[in-house]
């Protein structure tokens, strides 16, 4: 992964070999001959950028412990390789205790400084995406949590900074999977209002008034209004909203009235109102089922946020993102994505938008056997298709006609009868082990591929088999 680089060193000949090394391994560089230059450098506007910094220990004026100590002392995050000569090396572990991350001795062979630089950088990127995570689930969020390596959501960004620092409803627009909680959550994360309450109410159209009962329950400890007082209030799926709940909420928006002691004027809640939808609510409104001055109440700040599909560009880095928190929460040893994956993954439709390519590389992360995502652990659009139908596979003619034989009725190649001979569904078990017999047989026995291809783990397969009473058969097969 090509990074912003930083290298201290007050030997010239020594930047200039490890910044030629660096530049080919594709990152980007910038070198100085003093501590006190790079601790500048990185407190300029753009100094954040700076994912690492190679450090030589032993400098004059201000050396690398005390470039250190600086840095620890600024609050700086950027991850530090330190690097001395044999004869300095007893300083290492002095280095180590003042935060660095790992050491190089002088002079590091290209082969060893690519290795410790890009586990340096795997670090930096695990700790930012767990970071990252568990921000978007307890709060707040930023918008640099938020990927924007495009035009569409660089606009989207741009107007939800300003939102952020004015009171005015805001309304989300967007397909279903896009992301609109998350810069919601953004935008409350970035206001004046980060640390008050921020409560979701979302409108599953299936209980339409669940979502009025939430917001505008007479019960005080339920009512979500009033939790989220001088907070942010998220309405999710605003647009399915009972028509009874839609008039409070305007009501609500206007004035309403607060439980104020008689004689009192009317006052508006002290509220943030944001607002999702992934329904057209122009057509809603024609259609009677939104009301219309709810609608221009809401659409005073709209942000539209654009399907994955139409920003191909943010894939690479989404998916990297998801790979390395996936890893880190499951425990498991995947790095990073080859980039024939990373292609493959840029020319999916993604219909489920984000959440759709977060869930692929979840299950891919699961499923993976060795450091490296790579286009076998993310199925053919095909094969997703067909894992939907849940029945068809594309077995050997020899395992289509034992089927056949042991139904009675003719199977067609490459799918599973769901009815027996007599006309009745198969029992869910019959029909389970005869799949995996279908993919043992067609795999011949390779378990770890039987495994990825029916979405399980090899230890669930195992279990199954033995469970099932077809271990003796899978043996026989992988013998073959």
């Amino acid at each position: 992964m090509p990074a912003p680089i930083l290298i201290v060193d007050d030997d010239p000949a020594e930047r200039s070999r490890l910044a030629e090394a660096l530049a080919q391994q594709g990152h980007a560089v910038e070198a100085f001959g003093d501590g006190a230059a790079a601790l500048a450098r990185l407190a300029a506007a753009d100094g954040p950028r700076f994912q690492l910094m190679i450090l030589d220990l032993v400098m004059p004026e201000l050396d690398g412990i005390g470039v250190l100590r600086r840095l620890s002392e600024n609050g700086s995050r950027i991850k530090v390789i330190v690097q001395a000569t044999v004869a300095g090396a007893d300083r290492v572990s002095d280095a180590i205790r003042a935060g660095a991350v790992d050491f190089l001795v002088k002079p590091a062979a290209p082969e060893r400084l690519a290795v410790t630089v890009r586990n340096a950088l795997r670090l930096s990127a695990l700790e930012d995406e767990v970071s990252r995570a568990h921000r978007a689930a307890d709060g707040p969020t930023g918008f640099d949590d938020i990927v924007a390596t495009d035009p569409g959501m660089e606009r989207a960004l741009t107007l939800a900074r300003r939102a952020a620092h004015v009171e005015q409803p805001v309304l989300i627009e967007g397909e279903p999977g896009t992301g609109k909680a998350l810069l919601a959550r953004a935008i409350h994360g970035s206001g004046d209002r980060r640390s008050r309450p921020f409560v979701v109410v979302s409108c599953d159209e299936t209980e339409p008034d669940r979502a009025g009962r939430a917001l505008f329950g007479a019960d005080p400890a339920t009512n979500r209004v009033q939790a989220a007082r001088h907070g942010t209030l998220l309405i999710e799926e605003v647009g399915r909203l009972p028509l009874d709940a839609q008039a409070k909420l305007m009501a609500l928006l206007s004035a309403a009235e607060d439980d104020q002691p008689s004689g009192r004027k009317p006052v508006r809640p002290d509220i943030r109102l944001i607002a999702t939808t992934s329904d057209d609510l122009q057509e809603r409104v024609r259609a009677g089922r939104f009301r219309e001055d709810l609608y221009y109440r809401l659409n005073i700040l709209p942000i539209r946020v654009p399907p994955l599909r139409s920003r191909p560009e943010a894939i690479p880095e989404l998916a990297r993102r998801f790979t390395t928190r996936f890893a880190a929460e499951h425990g498991r040893t995947v790095q990073d994505i080859a980039p024939e994956a990373i292609e493959q993954l840029g020319r999916r439709p993604w219909t489920g938008n984000v959440r759709e390519l977060e869930a692929a590389i979840l299950r891919a992360v699961m499923l993976a056997e060795g450091p490296f995502l790579t286009c076998t652990d993310f199925p053919a659009e095909e094969d997703a298709d067909s894992n939907r139908t849940a029945l068809r596979l594309v077995p050997s003619t020899s395992a289509a006609q034992a089927a056949e034989a042991s139904h009675g009725t003719p199977v067609p190649a490459g799918r599973l009868s769901a009815l027996s001979p007599d006309g009745e569904i198969r029992p869910l078990a019959e029909i389970e082990a005869e799949m995996i017999g279908l993919a043992l047989e067609h795999y011949r026995g390779r378990m770890a591929t039987v495994a990825r291809k029916l979405g399980i783990g090899r230890s669930t397969l195992y279990r199954k088999l033995k469970e099932l009473g077809i271990s003796d058969s899978a043996e026989k097969i992988a013998a073959e």
